[in-house]
């Protein structure tokens, strides 16, 4: 099913319908619809106040990222995934990762750096006071945050979505513990770090490459976790 354009509205037609659809995305990818859920698009118009018109776009969308599926005549699911299903996108991950860093990569702002900055603390304190749904969160507000230090569009939108098709498999790592949670926040505290230094000196092939290599190291974790 192909993606619904949410360039055919404008304005605040525009931002409900991204609204919506970041909402409704994170729910999935931080486990807070189950994989196997079926979401009814009325009961999801009335929580969020719209009509089914605009839910059957998001949730359409979603479809087409491959976090639902439907099926005829029973409903809307949201999709599983396995660390084997997915393995080609974890390795296509890893090469848009370094491409990044290459195809128009743009300097952190000041308040960009301020923001990477606020991540790295947050993921200091995780270390302390642990909370997988805390420290998934963290990590998608940290994707985003690099994801917009690219000026090439279709690499941005081609790296989102394969992001989160694949997140909710490594929150499930933790929950299942396939991954140490202690190990993997300070893991993720130095990759952080490291990546901090690269920005504030403006080497963004460096960053890239950081992003690359963790993502390779994070993938192999999981393998052999289940293995």
């Amino acid at each position: 099913m192909p993606s619904p354009d949410p360039n055919t509205n404008s304005g605040p037609a525009r931002d409900r319908f991204d609204a919506l659809h970041q909402e409704l995305r994170d729910r999935i990818c931080l486990l807070d619809y189950a994989p196997g859920t079926r979401l009814s698009e009325t009961v999801l118009a009335e929580e969020f106040g719209v009509s089914r018109t605009p839910m059957r776009r998001v949730l359409a969308r979603l479809e087409a990222e491959g976090l639902l599926h439907s099926v005829q005549g029973v409903g809307t699911f949201v999709t599983d995934a396995t660390i084997d299903e997915l393995e080609q996108v974890y390795r296509l991950r890893m090469e848009l990762a370094e491409l990044s860093g290459r195809l128009a990569p743009m300097r952190p702002t000041p308040d960009q750096l301020d923001g990477f900055r606020q991540i790295s603390n947050r993921a200091k304190a995780l270390i302390d006071t642990p909370d997988p749904r805390a420290f998934a969160r963290l990590i998608m507000d940290f994707f985003l945050a690099l994801l917009a230090l690219t000026d090439n569009a279709p690499l941005r939108e081609i790296s989102e979505r394969l992001y989160f098709q694949t997140t909710r498999i490594w929150l499930t790592s933790l929950f299942d513990s396939v991954l140490d949670a202690q190990r993997e926040y300070e893991i993720f505290n130095r990759e952080v770090e490291d990546i901090l230094v690269a920005l504030e000196i403006g080497d963004m092939q460096a960053a890239a490459h950081i992003q690359r290599a963790h993502i390779s190291m994070s993938f192999t974790r999981m393998q052999q976790g289940t293995s």
